[in-house]
């Protein structure tokens, strides 16, 4: 079998279709054309050139509802965090001082999400906040070139909590300018090439994570062009876990996967080798076959994925939801692939959003596709981590995911649109925005898009420009829209079977012209066969879940059954302001669907609602969607003996005589859930 080479084809697929592309018309592309942007910080030789490029922070200003959700965070747990975390406290902090006794990872961790957020809202007071610490890692540096705080792991330095502040300065940079961040992380890089390779990488978190560091090496690269640091490249891929084995991956826990999946594929930026590109597609349905076989996007890793436990009652941490959100946005630019922009929607739509509060001030470590309770209960073995909370909402729900979750939504916004290796702009990630971006030979445009997706079929976007400027727009159309259209100033565009692909539009565009993509939401089904051939149904982009009725039990986030060991207040925080949640089922929530021989629910029907006063769509009161459905109850079906929801009843456990009609909503919006169905007989 000859061996087909990915890149050939799709450069040779590209020539082909960008000659019909000229001229003003539209055509339907696999993935943005070759070209080389000379807008935007691109790929160097001798790096393969990516397809899509990210804007610098900023230049995507999110509106509608994700605009809303921003807001909250800066008023939540990750934007008032520096003043209630112990972790974050200033006095006698590793990344402040040298004589430092904490900070480790909490402090990058909240700083990547936290500064992105100052800087897509502008908002002075945040990014005052940022600047002392990134002032005080960059003016600190040891005169071998180390940054940050001295920790080892059995006599190895500890480099997993620098890899996180490299993105961090990443961020910092593309805001602000300042050279010290590349003068930094050059001889950073140049120090890591000294540390002998029986000593580098050895440890729990920076063996397996290893790509994150590999992604710097390769964004500064870019900025410099310093080839001194290129060899560092093969030392950090050859350190790291084996992320290339068939079949099998080198680790299981959750947070290490939705993080190291993607090592082969930036590895593969600098070789060239599509063996690396296939390798991380392969990683990614290994733990899909093995453990993913339920709605939401993730897989059954609470804490590890486990040999027997792959139920959709088996969740993900909430970092391994933002992780894996943040894999798929590097593979969407390095790819350009479509798909990853599907997963990524999928994750945060239908799980992210339900893993806070809707006030954004607490979290749950574990989210699941069935969870009919929310508590602070000890449930192993059915939960991995065995410990109080790992169900509850809090603002204590854990070291890692309290101060890592705040990257989830700012980067999201910041990938809303990219730009194309051809000096054009692509809509990857749909929600309200304004985004000023330059195309062609550095024309600055404004793109500004209305939607209420993922609540709506329709993206109204408006093209505003000085005078005329032509430049390819690339509109991403999801897999699931079957039917998409698409009219350029109220003119249909002559697209066929774009679902998946791009309607690329390259054209001459004035001030004032109005594209409108329409993408048709229809009911669907997915049968995951080794769960017991239990059903979700999706509308869209959005998988349904049973509407439980939730009773919410605030508690006081200072008892010790809810707040882990390793999680501490500062002092003098009223922690009344920061109370932990129960929730309970205050409805019957032990329902098989009704289907039909295409797995499709029976009287399926659709209500659109009110678009909510408040911008918050994803709670059970305000989302915009709810579907009635048939199911049968199934008495036996309740929760183990820990008081854990328990694990799908099989086909053969006797149901309810009577049918009955129940009401269904996003699962984006229930924090108590079952979106993975056992079929009614």
């Amino acid at each position: 079998m000859n061996k087909i080479n990915i890149k050939t084809v799709l450069a040779a697929l590209a020539m082909s279709i960008g000659a019909m592309g000229v001229c003003g018309q539209t055509t339907v592309v696999e993935r943005p054309l070759e070209g080389t942007n000379q807008n935007y910080t691109n790929f160097r030789a001798p790096l393969v050139q990516a397809p899509l490029l990210k804007l610098p922070v900023g230049a995507v200003q999110p509106g509608g509802w994700l605009r809303q959700y921003l807001e909250l965070q800066k008023e939540g747990l990750n934007g008032k965090l520096g003043t209630v975390s112990a972790w974050l406290d200033k006095n006698n902090n590793q990344w402040l001082s040298d004589s430092g006794d904490h900070g480790w990872e909490e402090v990058p961790y909240w700083l990547r999400g936290y500064c992105s957020l100052a800087y897509i809202l502008d908002d002075e007071e945040m990014k005052k906040e940022a600047q002392v610490w990134f002032d005080a890692v960059l003016s600190n540096l040891k005169s071998d070139g180390f940054l940050g705080p001295h920790n080892y792991e059995n006599g190895n330095p500890e480099l997993w909590a620098q890899m996180i502040m490299l993105w961090a300065l990443q961020t910092y940079y593309e805001n602000s300018g300042d050279e010290r961040v590349l003068d930094a992380m050059t001889n950073y890089f140049k120090w890591e090439m000294t540390v002998p390779d029986s000593q580098f990488l050895k440890g729990l978190w920076q063996e397996k994570r290893g790509g994150d560091n590999l992604w710097s090496v390769l964004w500064l690269y870019n900025r410099t062009g310093d080839e001194s640091v290129l060899p560092l490249i093969d030392k950090l891929h050859r350190n790291t876990s084996d992320w290339t084995l068939d079949n099998d991956l080198p680790n299981w826990h959750g947070v290490n996967v939705a993080q190291g999946f993607r090592e082969p594929a930036t590895y593969y930026m600098y070789t060239g080798d599509e063996a690396m590109l296939r390798h991380t597609y392969d990683n990614f349905n290994t733990m899909r076959v093995r453990y993913g076989q339920m709605p939401g996007g993730m897989y059954a890793a609470d804490e590890n994925a486990r040999a027997g436990y792959f139920d959709p009652r088996q969740g993900a941490e909430t970092c391994a939801l933002v992780e894996h959100m943040a894999s798929d946005e590097i593979l969407m630019g390095i790819t350009g692939d479509p798909f990853w922009a599907d997963h990524c929607e999928n994750v945060a739509l239908n799980s992210f959003t339900a893993a806070l509060m809707p006030d954004m001030k607490s979290l749950r470590y574990i989210t699941s596709a069935n969870m009919a309770i929310s508590d602070e209960k000890l449930h192993g073995p059915g939960i991995d981590n065995n410990l109080r909370g790992m169900l509850s909402m809090s603002p204590f729900s854990s070291r890692c995911c309290q101060h890592n979750h705040g990257m989830g939504w700012p980067y999201y916004a910041e990938h809303l649109v990219m730009a194309t290796a051809d000096g054009g702009l692509a809509t990857m990630l749909y929600a309200a925005n304004t985004t000023t971006a330059n195309v062609a030979n550095g024309k600055k445009v404004t793109l500004t898009q209305k939607t209420e997706y993922p609540f709506d079929e329709t993206v109204a976007i408006t093209v505003n420009t000085d005078g005329t400027v032509s430049f390819p727009l690339y509109l991403r159309v999801p897999a699931w829209a079957k039917d998409a259209s698409v009219t350029v100033n109220g003119e249909a565009q002559d697209i066929a079977a774009a679902e998946g692909k791009y309607i690329r539009l390259n054209r001459e565009w004035k001030d004032g012209d109005e594209v409108r993509l329409t993408l048709p939401m229809s009911v669907t089904a997915d049968v995951w066969q080794q769960n017991k051939s239990s059903v979700s149904v999706n509308y869209g982009p959005l998988t349904l879940s049973l509407k439980i009725d939730e009773i919410i039990e605030p508690h006081d986030s200072r008892d010790t059954d809810f707040v882990q060991d390793d999680s501490h207040w500062q002092e003098g925080v009223d922690a009344s302001l920061w109370p932990c949640y129960v929730l309970r089922p205050g409805s019957a929530w032990n329902y098989a669907l009704k289907v039909d021989d295409n797995n499709l629910p029976v009287d399926f029907v659709v209500t659109k609602k009110e678009w909510p006063a408040d911008n918050m769509p994803f709670t059970p009161e305000s989302v915009p969607f709810e579907f009635k459905a048939v199911g049968r109850q199934i008495p036996s079906w309740g929760y183990d003996e820990t008081g854990l929801t328990d694990l799908l009843p099989t086909k053969f456990v006797p149901q309810s005589d009577q049918e009955t009609s129940i009401t269904l909503i996003p699962m984006g919006a229930a924090r108590l859930r079952i979106a993975a169905f056992p079929r009614a007989n």
